[in-house]
């Protein structure tokens, strides 16, 4: 069952195939069992993305280097 069309969105902000699977990957760890929290985190790191508050390069930093990801994710 899908709960949100993140997929649209991450073609709208044409993020590469290889970095959303590194997305994905990333946000699944955060929510291993919880199939709608794992896609309304990815919806809302490819709405900021499209919508130019950060860079996929931003999101898939490691945590420590920056704050936008906890803002994201």
């Amino acid at each position: 069952m899908r709960y949100f069309d993140y997929e649209q969105v991450a073609r709208e902000a044409k993020i590469p195939a290889d970095k959303m699977a590194e997305l994905c990957q990333l946000v699944r760890q955060e929510f291993p069992w919880d199939e709608m929290m794992y896609e309304l985190h990815l919806l809302r790191a490819c709405l900021a993305i499209r919508d130019g508050h950060v860079t996929v390069e931003e999101v898939l930093r490691p945590e420590s280097t920056v704050q936008a990801r906890s803002i994201v994710i």
